[in-house]
């Protein structure tokens, strides 16, 4: 489909003003341009809903981020309307703060289930190929990108040169996920079905050759948990194979530099596990950009947990020290009002194979 012609299709549904605006303006700009510019300080959050409150964008943008990735929820439409997902979008973009951010640094993104259209939906979600329309034409993704020419959203993005060579891979956990199992309470329970898919062969095939390109540092982004594995909300243990397939990828790529990131969770929480890549496997989850909990909660067991913040609204940051004889990765945590609430300071040749 032509960008004229995909244009045409969006207004039909009603779009707002932001849709032609990345081709029009770089207003909403969909990566540095790869491999050339150098990217030190990695921003990200999940979970806005499009009525707001926006305050944490400026947070944000006080942070001097280089980038900031969006993990998902980036709006609540649950919806099989697009004109009503096309206002969500409009609400989110007609919004200050987000406009700051937005001029302040690059925006790349994935979906989560309230974005993706419907609460925990899959596959069988009717409205996927006009809702990911939607999520690229709104986060600016080029006509000609190859995320226009797949199912789903799924992508990958480079930055820097060789030796400080920083990729982002952004997973798509909602389009080809099967159905999931509950128990009595309704709670999600691991399924013992070796078929149900999460991320879909085709997926799982492109994801073996981004691992396989070279890097220093991969952030790798799911929406939903991937090491937390005995609570009963949506995570990568819920479907135990696909979990296991993705730690036996990263082995056998030899992948190195993988921190991942996540959302969902309405908390965030910094956890690690050894999975055998020859370095911990840290994963840094930040939830929500403003729907978090108000009041400290008690937290669900996470025997990978490093260190929680159990309420209160917040983003995450990684900064990569890419020179001098202390090089290293700093997973934080910071929030709404800019204060650390989280840290780990990480040697960066701890991730190298």
């Amino acid at each position: 489909m032509s960008a004229v012609s995909l244009l045409l299709v969006v207004l039909t549904l009603g779009a707002p003003s932001y849709v032609g605006k990345a081709q029009a303006t770089g207003q909403v700009a969909s990566a540095p341009a790869p491999q050339t510019t150098e990217v030190s300080r990695v921003a990200f959050g999940s979970c806005c809903h499009q009525s707001g409150p926006f305050g944490i964008f400026d947070t944000v943008v006080a942070s001097e981020p280089d980038l900031f990735v969006f993990l998902g929820d980036n709006v609540y439409a649950d919806t099989t309307d697009m004109q009503v997902m096309a206002e969500c979008y409009g609400q989110l973009d007609a919004a200050a703060p987000f406009q700051r951010l937005r001029a302040a640094c690059p925006l790349i993104a994935t979906w989560d289930d309230h974005d993706y259209g419907r609460n925990d939906a899959g596959s069988d979600y009717p409205r996927k190929t006009e809702s990911a329309q939607q999520h690229l034409d709104f986060f600016g993704v080029p006509a000609d990108s190859p995320r226009r020419q797949r199912e789903g959203v799924y992508g990958a993005y480079e930055y820097g040169p060789p030796e400080r060579r920083l990729q982002v891979i952004l997973l798509d956990t909602r389009t080809f996920r099967g159905r999931l199992q509950r128990d009595a309470a309704g709670r999600y329970t691991p399924t013992a079905d070796p078929t149900v898919p999460l991320l879909g062969e085709a997926q799982w095939s492109w994801l073996e050759e981004q691992l396989q390109r070279p890097a220093r540092l991969r952030l790798l982004v799911s929406s939903i948990q991937v090491l937390s594995a005995e609570h009963g909300w949506e995570k990568w243990a819920n479907i135990p194979h696909e979990r296991a397939r993705l730690f036996r990828l990263l082995r056998d790529t030899r992948a190195s530099g993988v921190i991942l990131l996540s959302g969902d969770r309405h908390f965030a929480e910094l956890s690690v596990e050894d999975v055998g890549l020859g370095y911990p496997l840290f994963e840094l989850t930040s939830s929500a950009l403003n729907r978090s909990a108000r009041a400290w909660r008690p937290m669900g067991r996470n025997p990978s947990r490093l260190a929680v913040m159990t309420s209160g609204d917040n983003f995450g940051l990684v900064e990569v020290d890419w020179e001098g004889d202390d090089r290293e990765v700093r997973l934080k945590i910071l929030d709404r009002e800019g204060d650390l609430r989280i840290q780990e300071k990480l040697p960066l040749d701890l991730f190298a194979r």
